[in-house]
């Protein structure tokens, strides 16, 4: 168990957001806050582990203007092709 010293503006608020959000208690709506910074902090690892997948996954190519036109001309094509 943890215990936590709120100030009284604090403590109002998130009284306030409980209620608001449909929490039967302060403490739950905390909890779900906890679990939602969880899974924030999560999806931002995996997101970085991808990034960095990217930036190890091959050769760099310079991606200008016309290699964004080429991409999206070819993604067009099979996207069409899939659907044919």
């Amino acid at each position: 168990m943890l215990n936590i010293s709120l100030s009284e503006q604090v403590q109002s608020f998130v009284e306030e957001q409980a209620k608001a959000e449909g929490f039967n208690s302060p403490h739950e709506y905390i909890y779900q806050l906890i679990l939602r910074e969880q899974a924030r902090v999560a999806q931002q690892k995996r997101v970085e582990a991808l990034l960095l997948e990217g930036l190890d996954s091959g050769k760099a190519i310079v991606a200008t203007d016309d290699w964004w036109e080429q991409k999206r001309t070819q993604l067009i094509e099979q996207f069409q092709q899939s659907d044919a």
